[in-house]
């Protein structure tokens, strides 16, 4: 919590009284909205009364005037309204809101600037105690006159509802966010009465690790506990070896010193066991107690570590009623799982891109009430924030009910940036469009206003996401409205991984950031200019060790299958080459020590349930470095297994077309990249070549005698050895209805013959089988 750090003893007279008014204007924001939402309410009356009376006690001891006649106005305003001599009107609330604004922005003045401060905003301060005083006590209707009544709070308009001309309210800039709220609020009592003390987020870190530490000395017990049982269990052993070597000394020959020596070893055995299996039974219920009460302490340290979701988000309903008021649209903002847990850190982190995309929802999502009305839709649209708890994460929800994401004006920004191919383009999903809102400056709102497109600022939002090893995915229906998934560990103390095993160390790694897991056999790789891929899902992915990436000792990888994890950016697979899977862990977080600086590709360590260490892998930071691994071409074999097949010297290519001239343009642009390339005249000719030949690729005109080329892909992909060759078809139709006509046939590309005259014609076939290999 803010200013938690700190200890208040050394905290200034005016510092606690900054503290202070942050405190209390959060609950004047939280109760104005209220009463503006909802009819007079005597609750919230009340507790504004209580919080302008606080303020008004706090600037008295530091002797700030001007902060004391503020709050003494707006208490007076509250009585009145109380009493029911004043009606609350949303101008009055406007007014009201302009004050807290002041009142928050003085307490963030620091001492030797404060008198300063003061001179130069005399002149607000003035005016708004004296709107305030004016609103606490309205002069009294003239004869024969009605007084109107104040709008309604929920009545749409198309403009932003202010206060007359003749007082115009004194704009002030935006705040920032109220800060948390610890002390519950007087108008929303804790339902269990819980009393708050601050402390500082140091000790709850050390608290937590102590926790941790407790948890894991609490396993130790029961090996020790187990291997007493073993110790019993050789003693009962013991006592039938002495029963025997009694029956065998039983002999009246045998010496009587020699039996009373084995009666006495007897009691003493017994002794011994009874003792034993007394102090065994103890060790093992003390062992389920100290287990119980460890466990207890570690979730009641991790639930001291989560505070509820309304303290992340309590400057939200202002900051959406300011807006959507500037903008003149009327919007209900609804809260659902106010008290939801959500871990500290998380819901810091969680304040940025929240906000980004609420502003969007109002600014670009939410029409206008005339624009509504005519669309069939109520004047006042809805945003919703939902928090809930769903299969041991933390899920929130954004939705409205707005106009929705135009998903073909984000294909056709998608190919004027051009992000993909235009044919790609038009073969996108809806769900693989909605992933472009998530680039960085990408948006398809072509005016300029101080708030940003919708996706502008939504990597940012993407980023904080994989930051903590969550997602976000967005749907839109066109004129229904939007939704934003977001789906969050629920907290960042204990994080659930794959353990696993590298050059004989255990490490973990996210699970929340681990695409898949697979065995793999040796001769299921391949090599494509010096590097290693398998297929997966029809897809190749590059492959790499764990121990080239972390620069430790080789790993010996004599097992037939190998160990494989499967994490990707935004574009890219990647498998990572592990020794070992170790199996699932939860792990308790303890971070590395900050002399270290970071750690390149590790976030974090753990204790294992033996008090042996292990390190969490930023997986994040480890793409990165399995990119920059890749590229730069120090790639190093995961094994040169003569199962693993080579990629053939020369890359081989026919080109199919009835035109000389096209056939000799095909053949020398190729060549000169270095294909090997062969030539068909028309389709039967093609279709005798690739029966008795191997290619890696075929290249084919339309409009040939004997056998077009939509009748030779169709020939291609019906025969069950060549229907993987891929095809690229090369036409002077430049029709739609051609171009998929070639498509549904099994082509994988269809190219007009203009694109001989850039690199989209190259391009497409170094997409289907790569550069050509060099000689």
């Amino acid at each position: 919590m803010k200013h938690s750090e700190q200890d208040l003893s050394q905290l200034s007279m005016l510092d606690l009284f900054g503290m202070e008014v942050e405190t209390q204007s959060a609950l004047l924001n939280e109760n104005l909205l209220s009463l503006e939402n909802h009819s007079q309410s005597g609750q919230e009356l009340e507790a504004l009364m209580r919080a302008a009376h606080s303020i008004k006690g706090a600037a008295r001891i530091v002797q700030i005037e001007e902060a004391v006649q503020i709050a003494h106005r707006m208490e007076d305003y509250f009585v009145a309204a109380k009493e029911g001599r004043i009606m609350v009107s949303e101008n009055h609330i406007d007014v009201l809101l302009s004050a807290v604004d002041l009142l928050l922005s003085m307490s963030k003045v620091r001492e030797p600037e404060l008198k300063g401060w003061m001179q130069d905003h005399q002149p607000e301060i003035d005016l708004i105690a004296s709107q305030i005083q004016e609103i606490a006590s309205p002069a009294p209707p003239k004869s024969g006159t009605h007084e109107p009544e104040p709008p309604s709070p929920r009545e749409p308009q198309d403009h932003p509802v202010g206060p007359p001309p003749s007082r115009l309210l004194v704009p002030f800039p935006d705040p920032a966010p109220p800060p948390t709220v610890r002390a519950q609020s007087p108008s929303a009592p804790s339902s269990s009465g819980d009393r708050v003390v601050r402390l500082s987020a140091d000790n709850l870190n050390r608290l937590m690790g102590l926790a941790g530490e407790s948890l894991i000395e609490a396993n130790w017990l029961q090996p020790f506990a187990d291997s007493l049982l073993k110790l019993k269990k050789h003693q009962t052993e013991l006592s039938k070896i002495l029963e025997k070597l009694e029956s065998s000394l039983s002999d009246p020959q045998t010496s009587q010193l020699a039996k009373t020596h084995i009666e006495i070893a007897q009691i003493h055995q017994k002794e011994c066991l009874q003792i034993l299996t007394n102090r065994i039974n103890e060790l093992e219920l003390f062992s389920r107690r100290f287990a119980n009460l460890s466990d207890r302490l570690y979730r009641e340290v991790i639930d001291s570590h989560m505070r509820p979701f309304a303290e992340g988000i309590a400057g939200f309903p202002r900051m959406m009623r300011d807006l959507a008021k500037q903008l003149g649209k009327s919007v209900n903002f609804e809260i659902m799982g106010k008290s939801t847990k959500v871990d500290r850190d998380i819901l810091e982190k969680l304040e940025a891109p929240l906000t980004q995309i609420l502003r969007n929802a109002i600014a670009h999502g939410i029409e206008s009430p005339r624009e509504r009305i005519e669309k069939g839709k109520p004047p006042e649209g809805t945003v919703r924030l939902e928090a809930i708890h769903r299969g041991g994460m933390l899920l929130i929800t954004i939705s409205d009910d707005g106009r929705g994401i135009n998903l073909a004006e984000v294909r056709q920004q998608v190919i004027a940036n051009q992000l993909v191919n235009p044919e790609f383009a038009h073969q996108l999903t809806d769900t693989e469009l909605m992933e472009f809102l998530f680039l960085p400056s990408f948006s398809t709102v072509t005016e300029v206003t101080e708030i940003s497109g919708r996706g502008v600022g939504l990597d940012i939002a993407k980023g904080m996401m994989q930051e903590v090893g969550g997602l976000l995915r967005a749907q839109s229906e066109l004129g229904k409205g939007t939704r934003f998934h977001l789906q969050l560990p629920l907290t960042l103390s204990v994080i659930r991984t794959l353990l696993v095993e590298i050059s004989a160390e255990p490490y973990g790694v996210p699970l929340a950031r681990i695409d898949r897991i697979v065995q793999i056999k040796r001769g299921e790789l391949f090599v494509v200019e010096n590097r290693q891929y398998f297929s997966l899902n029809g897809q190749n992915v590059s492959l790499v060790s764990a121990h080239q990436v972390l620069e430790l000792e080789k790993s010996e990888l004599n097992e037939e299958l190998l160990s494989v994890i499967v994490m990707s950016d935004r574009s890219n697979y990647y498998g990572l080459v592990v020794d070992r899977f170790l199996g699932e862990r939860d792990l308790v977080v303890r971070p590395l020590d900050s002399r270290l600086g970071k750690v390149r590709d590790i976030s974090a360590a753990a204790l294992m349930e033996d008090g042996s260490p292990v390190l969490i892998i930023d997986v994040e930071d480890l793409v990165r470095s399995l990119d920059l691994l890749l590229s730069s071409g120090r790639l190093s074999q995961i094994t040169q297994d003569t199962q693993v097949k080579e990629s053939k010297h020369h890359k081989k290519i026919l080109v199919v077309d009835d035109s000389i001239t096209v056939r000799e343009m095909e053949r020398k642009l190729l060549q000169n990249k270095g294909y090997k390339v062969e030539v068909a005249v028309n389709g039967i000719d093609a279709w005798n070549a690739v029966r008795t030949g191997e290619y890696d690729l075929i290249i084919t005109d339309v409009d040939m005698p004997r056998m077009n080329g939509i009748e030779l892909v169709n020939h291609l992909k019906s025969h069950a050895k060549l229907k993987s060759t891929p095809v690229i078809i090369v036409s002077y139709k430049d029709r739609e209805e051609d171009r998929l006509l070639g498509l549904e046939a099994g082509a994988n590309y269809y190219l007009t013959k203009s694109s001989f005259h850039d690199d989209t014609f190259l391009n497409a076939v170094m997409d289907m089988i790569g550069m050509a290999d060099e000689s």
